[in-house]
């Protein structure tokens, strides 16, 4: 199976400017291709990954992927559905652009013949004047043409201004400036980035000498079976920085994948082989309860994001919970795991018995409650079951003097912190 019939497989493919054209060209050489994205925030979620991976599937046949970050396009913003972005300062924006390179680093080899190369569009559009950018570029795209791009039109009885208005031309100009310096002949985008792509094309077709010739290509919309939105949780987006959402979480988004959805996510962001992805499909269809597909989705994405050391890591924690022994958990992956679980602070240098502290920390409504939760074998610290009313919660109890996990209960659990 080749690069095209594997995507095609996959579902990766949603629209291509030249379908022929681009199967002819990756069959008689191998060529150079970009992605990119604005950094309009510090960090990538999971619903950014897609596009950057499937740019990466290139790098493995051997073809050579262009990484932009958008230092000049982030400081304009690509024109929401709805309204205007709010503009951001030169140092923010660089800021983002330092945090999403680091990122995307992890994703791709820049090592070696075809290794990944890294740019940022403000180092050539930072330095052109206004009547460079009006004579050069913006004679070339007609107010017609950018009136039937769908970003544009969307907002035309909302309002839209110059700047948003500008946009999908300065992102031309990146498409033009990759191909003449880089001989970058495709870009691919999301399903949004269509019109941007094709203005890409339209200024290589006019700016450039007869017979160039450039491709586009985009990536569906991903989207989860019961209609809700993908990459979301209760507590917000699925981060690709380990400080906004942790090795821990980001391992259980995946393991909780529905037994709907699964398959498509392996195709989707994954680089295991058709067969592999095959075998999973049919353990999903005749042994569910094993949900092997969704243990390889959570380890290959985990590994592929944080590493081998940060998947160890979480995985020993889903266990924990699971089993019920925490006791064997690092402060540090206690912090992974319990992050949003109810915590309490507690005085390092204050003993408290089992019950004042039930009480105190909220797990039980009362004294008598939690000496009868106490009796009756409901109450566990740090995994075993404590039965006598008169325990006292000491150093002992402190897993590497930072915290104690209480579980009331089955499910139930309760962090104790200690401060000083």
């Amino acid at each position: 199976m080749d690069l095209l019939q594997d995507l095609q497989w996959r579902g990766i493919v949603y629209q291509q400017t030249d379908e022929e054209g681009l199967k002819e060209l990756l069959n008689k050489e191998k060529i150079s291709l970009y992605c990119g994205m604005d950094p309009t925030g510090d960090s990538m979620h999971i619903g950014h990954l897609l596009p950057f991976l499937t740019l990466r599937r290139f790098q493995n046949h051997g073809h050579r992927p262009i990484v932009l970050v958008g230092g000049a396009t982030g400081l304009i913003g690509d024109p929401k559905a709805t309204e205007e972005r709010t503009l951001q300062t030169i140092e923010t924006v660089q800021h983002n652009v330092d945090c999403l390179q680091k990122q995307l680093h992890s994703i791709f080899d820049f090592e070696g013949e075809n290794g990944a190369l890294m740019v940022n569009n403000y180092d050539w559009t930072a330095p052109m004047n206004m009547i460079t950018f009006l004579r050069d570029y913006g004679k070339h795209i007609g107010i017609n043409y950018m009136l039937s791009k769908e970003t544009i039109a969307t907002r035309l009885e909302t309002g839209i201004s110059f700047t948003e208005f500008t946009y999908t031309i300065m992102q031309g100009m990146d498409f033009k400036h990759l191909y003449e310096n880089l001989q970058c002949k495709l870009q691919i985008g999301g399903s949004d980035q269509w019109g941007n792509i094709t203005t890409g094309l339209e200024l290589i077709r006019k700016m450039l000498p007869e017979g160039s010739k450039a491709y586009g290509m985009t990536i569906p919309l991903v989207t989860k079976s019961d209609g809700t939105k993908f990459g979301k949780t209760e507590s917000g987006a699925v981060w690709l920085d380990p400080e906004k959402t942790t090795p821990y979480e980001f391992y259980q988004f995946w393991i909780n994948t529905a037994d709907a959805d699964v398959i498509k996510y392996l195709k989707y962001f994954t680089f295991l082989s058709r067969e592999e992805i095959e075998a999973l499909e049919v353990s999903v269809q005749e042994e569910p309860h094993l949900r092997k597909a969704q243990k390889t989705l959570a380890e290959e994405m985990t590994r592929l994001i944080h590493g081998e050391e940060a998947l160890a890591q979480a995985i020993k924690i889903t266990d924990a919970l699971f089993s019920g022994d925490v006791k064997k958990l690092s402060a540090t992956e206690i912090k992974q795991g319990f992050k949003d679980v109810p915590s309490y602070n507690h005085s390092t240098g204050e003993e408290i018995t089992l019950v004042d502290l039930l009480v105190a920390a909220g797990i039980s409504p009362s004294k008598r409650q939690a000496r009868e939760d106490i009796t009756n074998g409901a109450v566990s610290l740090n995994g075993e079951k404590v039965t006598q009313v008169d325990y006292v919660v000491d150093e002992k109890d402190r897993i590497e003097g930072q915290f104690t996990i209480i579980r009331r209960g089955k499910k139930k659990y309760h962090l104790i912190n200690y401060v000083d």
